[in-house]
C-alpha cells in the first residue's frame, strides 16, 4: 500500500502548479537568491534553472515538487505588486533596452565563462534624440508626473514597481524657454515645478516617482539620482564650476546659501558635504527613507577616465547613458570605484530581519554570507604601509617579502630572442574583464584572520601564507594528471611575483598563489599563516551582475557571445563607433570592476593623516585588503596558467605581460596567426578569443622593428611593450626619462 501512495504522491508532484516563468525569476531575485544557489539546492545545473526561468523548459519530478514548494513559500513572503498588471496597460513609452543579459555558464578552472549557444541576442539599443518630445504639463494643483509604462532593462520581472515608474534617475536641465525639465530614462521628460534645491528634493521624493528596487531581499531600495546640468545649477543658485579651493576641498563652503536653505528645511548632508556627489537626506524613521543623491558633471562627478565625454552630452543622451548603467549595474553612488564597492554591499547587506520572536517582532541580525556591519582588523602582513598595526616599526623601515603580502598584477617583460626578431609583428591580446573573472567562484574570508604556526596548506582555506616557493622549477611543470611539460623557464615570468622574478626565500602569498605551486606539481610547507575559517563566495553575485551588464551592452554593440573567432575579431573592430554612448557604458562597467576591488584597500586621502594613525576607510566592513589580494592573485595565476598551456603546446612565449595583456611575436598581425585553433576550437586551458570574462580580444599590433626601435631609443631592453601595443605611442615620460 505504501508503494501505491508513493506513486500517487509522485503523480501529484508531476503536476505541481508553477507560476509563470517571469514570476519565478521575480520571486528568486526578491529573496536575494542566485541561480547557482537554487540550482545547487535542487541538485540541477545552472543552465537548467535558467531554462526554467526563461520558459524554455519545465521542471520534472522529483525536482518539480521541490521547486514548486520553494516558489510557494517565496510568494507568501513577496506577493506580486497589485498594480503590476495595470502598469503594463499604460500608454507606452519607447524602451531603451528590451531584453535581459544572456546568462553565462559556470566558470571553468581558469574562470572562463560562455553564454548558452541558444541564448537570445540582446536587442540593439535605439538612439535617443537629444531633445525628445515633452510630456503634457502636469496639473498646477497636483503636479504629478505622467504615468509611464516602459522600464529600462533590468526591471524585475512581474512589472514596474509603481514607486519608481519613471526610472532610477533624471537629468535636470533648463530649456530655452526657461522651463526646468527632468529627462528620465526611456525618453520621458517631466516638468519640474521646484524653485529651489530643498523644493527639488521634496518634489523628487513625493511626485517624481524616481528610484530603483533593491537588488537583494534584505537590501534597501536605491535612492533617486538627480543629475544637474550647468543651466540647472545656475537656476538653483549653485556655481557652474568649483574654484580651485573648492575643488581641492571637494565641496562648496558650509556657509553657501543653498546649504543654508537645506538646513532651514531640515535637510542634512553627509560628511562629504555638498560636492560632486552630494547626498541630501533626513534621518530615516523605521523603513521610511528620505534621501536624494545629486550628481554634478561640471564639478567632475563623471571622471573622463571612466565616463569619457558623458558629462558633455545633451540631457536626454546623458540620461540614457546613466540609465543603462543604473539598470544593469546599479544607480551610481559616486565614482565608479565607490559604486563598485556599494554594489558588493547592496548584493550582500550586512544585516537582515530575524524570524519573529515570541511577541511577533523581528530584529536585525547578521546576514549570512556578508561581511557584517563591523570592520575587522587585517593581518599585519596584509596591512599597507602606515597602517596602525605597523606603528611600532622603525620610521624608515622597509618591509620585505617575508613581512608584507605583495599580490599585484603583472608588469613583466624580457628581451626578444633572435628567432623572435626574425618575425614581423608583435601582437597583443587582452583578457576581458580579467579581475572580474578572477573574482568568479573565489572563496574569500568573511571574518577576522587567525594566526597559525606551521600549518598544513589547504587550498580551500582563504588566507595569507608565509612559504618558500623558490624551489618551484618552471622548466618542468605538471601539465596534466600524470604528465609533465618541459619549458624554457628563462622565457617565462614567475607566477609568484608581479615583476616575474623568481622568489629567493620565504614570502607571504594569498591562497591562490600557493595553490598554483601545488598545481604545478611541487610540495609546499608554510612556516606560518593568517587564515579565515569563516568563508564564502562573497563576490559571486557581484561578478554575475557586472558580467551580465558587460555582455548585454557588448551585445547591443554587435559583439555576441557565440561568434566564431574570425567573426568576433571583425565585430570588435570599431565597435565603439557603432554607438558611442553605449561604449561609454562599457568603459564605466570595466572601471566599476577595477575601482571596486581597489576600494577594498583604500589608502588615506589627505585629511591630515599621519603614518600610524587610522584613516576613514578603515571604519568600513568592506575595507578588506585580503580579498583584494586574493582576487589579484587569482587573476595573475589565471594569466600564467594560460601562458604555460600555450608555451607547452606551441613553444611560443610572451615577450611582455602587463596586468591582463600579453604580447607575442608573430609572423602575422592577427591573434589567429599564433593562437592554436584547430577546426575552430581553441587550445583547452589556453587563450580563447571571445567576449566573455576570462576570454581574450585583440589589443593591438605593432611591428617587431617598432619594438626594437623603442627599446633602443630609451636604452631599455626590457621596456614593457604591452603598455604601448594598442596604438604604439611612447613618450619620454612613459619610458621613465
Amino acid at each position: 500500500m505504501s508503494e501505491l501512495f508513493d506513486r500517487i504522491d509522485a503523480l501529484v508532484a508531476s503536476r505541481s502548479v508553477l507560476p509563470p516563468p517571469a514570476e519565478r525569476k521575480r520571486l528568486r531575485q526578491a529573496h536575494g537568491l542566485t541561480l547557482d544557489e537554487v540550482a545547487s539546492a535542487l541538485e540541477v545545473r545552472r543552465a537548467t534553472m535558467s531554462g526554467w526561468e526563461a520558459g524554455k523548459t519545465e521542471p520534472r519530478p522529483p525536482e518539480r515538487d521541490a521547486y514548486a514548494r520553494m516558489l510557494k513559500q517565496l510568494a507568501e513572503l513577496y506577493p506580486a505588486p497589485a498594480d503590476s498588471a495595470a502598469s503594463e496597460q499604460d500608454t507606452a513609452v519607447p524602451e531603451t533596452f528590451t531584453s535581459e543579459p544572456a546568462p553565462a555558464r559556470g566558470a571553468t578552472e581558469d574562470t572562463q565563462t560562455s553564454a548558452p549557444a541558444n541564448a537570445a541576442p540582446v536587442a540593439a539599443a535605439p538612439a535617443v534624440a537629444s531633445r525628445p518630445a515633452r510630456t503634457a504639463k502636469p496639473s498646477s494643483t497636483s503636479r504629478r508626473p505622467p504615468a509611464r509604462k516602459a522600464a529600462p532593462d533590468g526591471t524585475p520581472a512581474g512589472g514596474i514597481d509603481a514607486r519608481f515608474a519613471n526610472g532610477p534617475l533624471a537629468v535636470v536641465d533648463v530649456d530655452a524657454d526657461g522651463q526646468v525639465l527632468a529627462y528620465c530614462t526611456g525618453g520621458l521628460v517631466l516638468d519640474v515645478p521646484a524653485k529651489s534645491i530643498p523644493s527639488l528634493v521634496d518634489w523628487t521624493l513625493t511626485e517624481a516617482k524616481l528610484g530603483a528596487p533593491k537588488l537583494s531581499g534584505p537590501g534597501k531600495d536605491a535612492d533617486p539620482l538627480l543629475v544637474l546640468t550647468p543651466s540647472a545649477l545656475e537656476r538653483y543658485g549653485l556655481p557652474v564650476v568649483l574654484t580651485d579651493e573648492e575643488r581641492h576641498a571637494g565641496r562648496i563652503p558650509e556657509g553657501h546659501k543653498v546649504i543654508k536653505q537645506l538646513a532651514r528645511a531640515e535637510w542634512k548632508l553627509t560628511k562629504r558635504g555638498f560636492g560632486p556627489w552630494a547626498r541630501i537626506y533626513r534621518p530615516a524613521t523605521g523603513s521610511d527613507r528620505q534621501c536624494v543623491q545629486l550628481c554634478i558633471p561640471s564639478w567632475n562627478a563623471l571622471d573622463a577616465r571612466h565616463w569619457g565625454g558623458a558629462g558633455q552630452l545633451p540631457p536626454a543622451e546623458l540620461a540614457r547613458v546613466l540609465g543603462v548603467y543604473a539598470s544593469r549595474v546599479m544607480t551610481p553612488r559616486g565614482s565608479t570605484a565607490v559604486t563598485g564597492l556599494e554594489l558588493m554591499t547592496a548584493l550582500h547587506p550586512p544585516t537582515r530581519a530575524s524570524e519573529p520572536d515570541a511577541d511577533g517582532k523581528r530584529h536585525s541580525e547578521h546576514n549570512p554570507g556578508s561581511l557584517g556591519k563591523d570592520p575587522v582588523d587585517c593581518a599585519p602582513c596584509e596591512a599597507p604601509d602606515g597602517h596602525p598595526l605597523l606603528k611600532d616599526l622603525p620610521r624608515f623601515h622597509v618591509r620585505g617579502p617575508g613581512e608584507k603580502l605583495f599580490e599585484e598584477a603583472y608588469d613583466w617583460a624580457r628581451p626578444m630572442t633572435d628567432a623572435e626578431c626574425t618575425l614581423r609583428h608583435l601582437v597583443g591580446i587582452d583578457v576581458n574583464m580579467a579581475f572580474a573573472a578572477g573574482a568568479n567562484g573565489l572563496v574569500v574570508g568573511l571574518g577576522a584572520p587567525i594566526h597559525v604556526n606551521a600549518p598544513v596548506f589547504d587550498a580551500k582555506l582563504p588566507g595569507s601564507w608565509l612559504v618558500d616557493l623558490s624551489h618551484v622549477d618552471l622548466s618542468r611543470v605538471k601539465a596534466g594528471k600524470d604528465t609533465w611539460a618541459d619549458l624554457d623557464a628563462s622565457l617565462l615570468p614567475s607566477p609568484f611575483t608581479p615583476k616575474g622574478e623568481q622568489p629567493e626565500g620565504p614570502a607571504w602569498y594569498a591562497t591562490p598563489t600557493v595553490a598554483y605551486a601545488v598545481e604545478l606539481g611541487y610540495d609546499v610547507a608554510p612556516l606560518e599563516a593568517y587564515v579565515r575559517y569563516e568563508s564564502g563566495r562573497y563576490l559571486d553575485g557581484w561578478y554575475n551582475r557586472l558580467r551580465d551588464a558587460y555582455l548585454a551592452t557588448m551585445a547591443d554593440l554587435g559583439v555576441g557571445t557565440d561568434l566564431p573567432p574570425e567573426e568576433f575579431l571583425a565585430a570588435m573592430d570599431g565597435y565603439r563607433q557603432r554607438d558611442p554612448q553605449l561604449a561609454i557604458v562599457v568603459s564605466a562597467i570595466k572601471a566599476t570592476v577595477k575601482g571596486g576591488l581597489g576600494k577594498l584597500r583604500e589608502r588615506p586621502r589627505g585629511e591630515g593623516w599621519k603614518p600610524g594613525q587610522p584613516w576613514r576607510a578603515l571604519a568600513r566592513p568592506t575595507w578588506r585588503p585580503d580579498i583584494r589580494a586574493a582576487v589579484i592573485s587569482r587573476t595573475r595565476i589565471n594569466m600564467h596558467r594560460k601562458i604555460v598551456k600555450h608555451a607547452a603546446f606551441t613553444g611560443q612565449y610572451p615577450v611582455a605581460v602587463l596586468s591582463d595583456c600579453a604580447v607575442y611575436a608573430s609572423e602575422g598581425p592577427s591573434p589567429l596567426d599564433f593562437l592554436p585553433y584547430r577546426d575552430g576550437k581553441p587550445l583547452p586551458g589556453g587563450f580563447k578569443l571571445g567576449i566573455n570574462p576570462g576570454l581574450v580580444k585583440h589589443e593591438g599590433t605593432q611591428s617587431v622593428l617598432w619594438g626594437e626601435e623603442v627599446r633602443e631609443r630609451f636604452n631599455a631592453p626590457e621596456l614593457n611593450l604591452a603598455r604601448y601595443i594598442k596604438d604604439g605611442t611612447v613618450t619620454d615620460a612613459d619610458s621613465g626619462e
